[in-house]
């Protein structure tokens, strides 16, 4: 009799710890943490799609949610930040001294496709005088503008894909000055990797090296790498590229726009060697979540200006996006090679309908109007 009940003991031990381990939990409270030229930004994940109210005051920031988060709190080492706090829907962030709980940034982001609803936190950490929604401040002396770097790919000996209607490197420069012209005219400063028919080194590893290091280069908010895709005559359609691990079991695209060859190859697979270290390195996740974020605007505007075919958003090691320190992605706006993509590449009134979608995009990532 005792051994059948202690065997149903046990047996009541076992179920209760399955109920447990198979209980809907609550988002775990702690913050991701990203270090960015003049903010730091915390993002927590949220168990569902949340309201929220925020209040400032002093050198705190507390956020009010109708989302319950585990409770939890802790220290932070990063710029501009001391602590946080989580009880139930309430979180509360401590600054630094220097920092700005006026200028401080909270936005509640929405469950999309695989990414978690979330809470995400700038708090800016240099005498920034403009909040970091890019608008201007009280006094023109101090506006901070925001500066994208756009980057259309191959010019000069290079020509990139060529097909019967179209040239690669005619077809990035003529997108990426639309571009220019568009996000000028919403107050955004511009860096141009090329303005002609050139390329910055007839080696194609100091090519890709210097196009990479305008990522760098002073405060960057986005870097652009425009594309013109090429394959079989039946394939179409525009995909958009973050760095990361090439795909699984297929060829890597990476490799022809990493110089192709030999020397695709080997760009692509020291490239691919960063991605690897990279994945073990929260501040270096939360930059490349970034350019996952910058990467899906870009890909859902480009859709929805052109009609294109949608071939998704995806990884891959490409030699000149590979710096995580700036939001960078590579998007390839159509196959030349395609009849009927090919014909509409050739023309401006399609030119005209890409570059609005990534000036959009681009809007839409510095959340400029």
């Amino acid at each position: 009799m005792c051994r059948v009940a202690a065997r149903s003991f046990r047996l009541f031990q076992i179920v209760a710890l399955l109920c447990a381990l198979l209980a809907p939990s609550l988002a775990a409270a702690a913050p991701r943490v990203g270090a960015h030229d003049g903010f730091t930004r915390l993002v927590f994940d949220l168990p569902g799609n949340a309201t929220s109210s925020v209040t400032a005051a002093g050198r705190s920031v507390t956020v009010k949610l109708n989302v319950s988060l585990k409770s939890e709190q802790g220290a932070l080492k990063a710029a501009g930040v001391t602590a946080y706090a989580v009880s139930g829907g309430t979180v509360t962030v401590t600054l630094a001294g220097s920092s700005s709980a006026a200028n401080t940034k909270v936005s509640v982001l929405p469950r999309s496709g695989a990414a978690a609803a979330r809470l995400v936190i700038d708090v800016p950490t240099a005498a920034a005088a403009a909040p970091l929604a890019f608008r201007p401040a009280a006094t023109p002396a101090t506006v901070t503008r925001p500066k994208v770097v756009l980057d259309a790919g191959h010019g000069g000996g290079d020509s990139g894909m060529v097909s019967q209607w179209v040239r690669e490197k005619d077809v990035t420069l003529d997108v990426a000055l639309r571009t220019r012209a568009e996000l000028i005219k919403h107050g955004v400063d511009v860096v141009m990797v090329r303005m002609a028919d050139t390329n910055l080194s007839a080696d194609k590893r100091s090519d890709l090296d210097a196009r990479s290091r305008l990522a760098t280069t002073g405060r960057v908010s986005a870097y652009v790498s425009i594309h013109v895709n090429a394959g079989g005559a039946s394939a179409q359609g525009i995909e958009t590229y973050y760095f990361g691990q090439p795909p699984a079991g297929s060829n890597s695209r990476a490799v022809l726009e990493n110089g192709g060859g030999s020397v695709g190859q080997e760009l692509t697979r020291q490239a691919a060697s960063s991605a690897q270290s990279l994945l073990g390195d929260i501040l270096a996740q939360a930059k490349l979540s970034f350019s996952r974020q910058l990467a899906q605007k870009v890909q859902s505007r480009l859709l929805q200006y052109t009609g294109a075919a949608n071939r998704g958003v995806k990884t891959d090691a490409f030699y000149v996006i590979r710096n995580p320190t700036t939001p960078a992605i590579l998007t390839e706006i159509g196959f030349g090679s395609n009849p009927s993509e090919g014909a509409r590449l050739a023309t401006a009134a399609y030119r005209e309908k890409v570059a609005q979608g990534l000036a959009r995009a681009i809007l839409d990532f510095l959340n400029t109007q």
